[in-house]
């Protein structure tokens, strides 16, 4: 009689392996464009204008040629754009942050004839905004007042949605900012507007590049009394535990790849969910770094660093390299 074979003889992963077919057939997760958010820096300053020298490949754009930056990048498929205002004029308040005539609302405005086909979403934080560079209003020491924050983040929001925002997304960790929020939404008629929420966002050093694009690092002190410490993941859970009760239509986690046992286990908890990740600054500029070196290719690096967010959890990527990524999937698929 023939002696029977043990299972790891008869179980051969590698026949579905074996050819381009077989693994395209059998592949669990998928990138497509309509799930990538393309960041826009707007600015109202001229001189302001055009690449940024901390983050290569990306621009600062002035708010009257927006709208044809966002046509091109919804003509890769990419789905949403997320705006964060430049502006030239800057005080303690940040009111730039909400007026009518600052470069954000503007952009909305000229963007609103192709809200069907991309979902225009308004970053609410101030310090793009403070002379401070600090995310909330401050007291004479230098302390953060949460509560007297809300009420700002509320109108700016309210500026955002009369403007024809689709989401607007608190990125401040202000506590109670998404009550805040869709309160102030709510009572103005907009109940239509979506709140994304930066649910999770650490207190990180991969925010460095953007701080310079942005022109908001904070004049004094630092982040660490309202963003989260990296190291707590309880903490993280509970934070968006929070914002999911308060009405936040999109969780999102920052940044995704020093957070993708977030994304799982929030993924785990809440299995019906949207959930966002934002691949932040510092991320697309080490990697965009290393492929300028000849150190690795950019291009299968970045799909493979993206499908790892989309294999943690995330519905939604935003990503610096929305379209360059959109065009590489587009050139897979015509093959």
């Amino acid at each position: 009689m023939k002696e029977l074979r043990s299972t790891a003889m008869t179980t051969r992963l590698h026949r579905l392996r074996a050819t381009p077919a077989l693994r395209d057939l059998v592949r669990e997760h998928r990138l497509h464009p309509h799930h990538f958010i393309q960041p826009l820096f707007v600015t109202d300053d001229p001189s302001l204008a055009g690449e940024i020298p901390e983050l290569p490949g990306v621009r600062r754009w002035l708010v009257e040629d927006v709208a044809a930056q966002v046509q091109r990048i919804a003509a890769v498929g990419v789905r949403g754009v997320l705006l964060f205002g430049v502006p030239q004029f800057k005080d303690a308040s940040g009111s730039q942050a909400w007026a009518q005539d600052g470069p954000v609302c503007r952009a909305i405005r000229d963007l609103e004839p192709m809200s069907r086909d991309i979902a225009v979403i308004a970053d609410v934080c101030l310090c793009q905004y403070t002379e401070h560079g600090h995310c909330g209003l401050l007291d004479e020491s230098g302390r953060i007042l949460n509560d007297q924050t809300l009420e700002v983040l509320g109108a700016a929001s309210v500026a955002y949605a009369a403007a024809g925002a689709s989401l607007v997304a608190p990125s401040g960790m202000m506590d109670g900012a998404v009550n805040a929020i869709r309160s102030a939404l709510d009572d103005a008629a907009f109940e239509h507007v979506g709140i994304l929420s930066y649910a999770v966002k650490h207190a990180s050093a991969l925010y460095a590049p953007f701080r310079g694009a942005a022109r908001s690092a904070p004049v004094h002190g630092d982040r660490r009394t309202h963003q989260l410490d990296p190291a707590n993941a309880r903490q993280a859970l509970r934070e968006a535990e929070l914002d999911f009760q308060e009405g936040a239509d999109i969780l999102m986690v920052k940044p995704a790849l020093t957070n993708l046992d977030t994304l799982v286990r929030l993924r785990q908890r809440h299995p019906t969910a949207m959930l966002a990740a934002y691949e932040v600054s510092g991320e697309y500029i080490m990697l965009h770094s290393a492929a300028q070196r000849g150190l690795l290719d950019e291009r299968s690096a970045s799909l493979e660093l993206l499908t790892a967010i989309k294999r943690a959890g995330a519905d939604v990527i935003v990503t610096y390299r929305a379209c360059q990524a959109a065009q590489w999937l587009a050139e897979d698929a015509s093959c």
